[in-house]
């Protein structure tokens, strides 16, 4: 019996034409690449980091997810929310370049493909139910999505098809943490909590507290982000219409403007950050 070679160049070929899309979202042709290793890129998927942006939506602008480079060049992305549809919570996804918006009452996550601009999908989480609302996270390397519990100090876990896979206690929190945030580069989830001054932790799988930091700033209990390559926080500062960014120690390193000079300040602002995939294949 003759043994057929798999031929990579023919399914390379195939495979790229059903992906011009991707490619051209990614800048990069994947006909550029040895057959063989675009064949695998492209059954498996892939994403590799880029610049940082910093992505946020408001109640005043709910059609929009307004996207700004570390550059400063500046583009929107529609968030499909229909009338009567309220946002709750966000996150991004760098790995698979998809925002997660949370709609209200708490239990709704619509998926939304920033290159393509059109809803990937939409799930509920039944654990999510009667819940208030709350900040998500997101664990990029296997799509693992948290948000705050809502009457206990814990996160509700689930992956990024909406299937649970468990609720995890915080150690040393009394109360469900009010914004979330993953700290990619060390694997841990950090919990904003209130009191005298705000306070970030920083917590393993297990939910074993690692770290606190205390903000030297008033910040809202709504929504936190964090730049793992640059070991910085963000939030929303409460004193003035800005966004600050604090390093590991809480300490103010400097603001970014809310709205433009003579504009209201967004209202009920969500945000986070994450490095933009130079290569995205999926």
């Amino acid at each position: 019996m003759t043994t057929r070679k798999p031929n990579f160049a023919l399914w390379h070929g195939r495979l790229a034409r059903r992906l011009p899309a991707v490619a051209r979202a990614s800048r990069l042709w994947i006909c550029l690449l040895p057959p063989a290793l675009a064949t695998l890129l492209l059954l498996a998927g892939c994403a590799t980091p880029g610049p940082l942006h910093r992505y946020s939506t408001s109640a005043d602008s709910p059609a929009e997810i307004h996207d700004t480079g570390s550059d400063g060049t500046t583009a929107s992305v529609p968030s499909f929310l229909a009338v009567g549809e309220h946002l709750v919570g966000f996150a991004y996804d760098p790995f698979t370049d998809h925002f997660f918006l949370r709609l209200a009452p708490g239990d709704l996550i619509r998926v939304v493909d920033r290159p393509a601009r059109a809803i990937k999908r939409e799930f509920t989480v039944t654990a999510l139910a009667n819940a208030r609302g709350g900040d998500l996270a997101i664990r990029p390397r296997d799509g693992h999505v948290f948000a705050p519990h809502s009457t206990q100090p814990a996160v509700i876990e689930f992956n990024r098809f909406g299937e649970l896979i468990r609720t995890l206690p915080l150690a040393t929190l009394n109360a469900p943490p009010a914004a979330l945030a993953y700290d990619t580069v060390r694997d841990r989830l950090l919990a904003l909590s209130g009191g005298d001054l705000a306070r970030v932790s920083s917590h393993d799988l297990q939910g074993q507290r690692l770290t606190a930091v205390a903000l030297d700033r008033d910040v809202a209990l709504t929504t936190l982000a964090y730049a793992s390559d640059q070991h910085e926080f963000y939030a929303l500062l409460t004193r003035e219409s800005a966004l600050g960014i604090f390093n590991e120690q809480g300490h103010l390193l400097r603001t970014l403007p809310l709205s433009a000079p003579g504009k209201p300040t967004p209202a009920a602002p969500f945000l986070d950050v994450g490095p933009r995939s130079f290569l995205r294949l999926f």
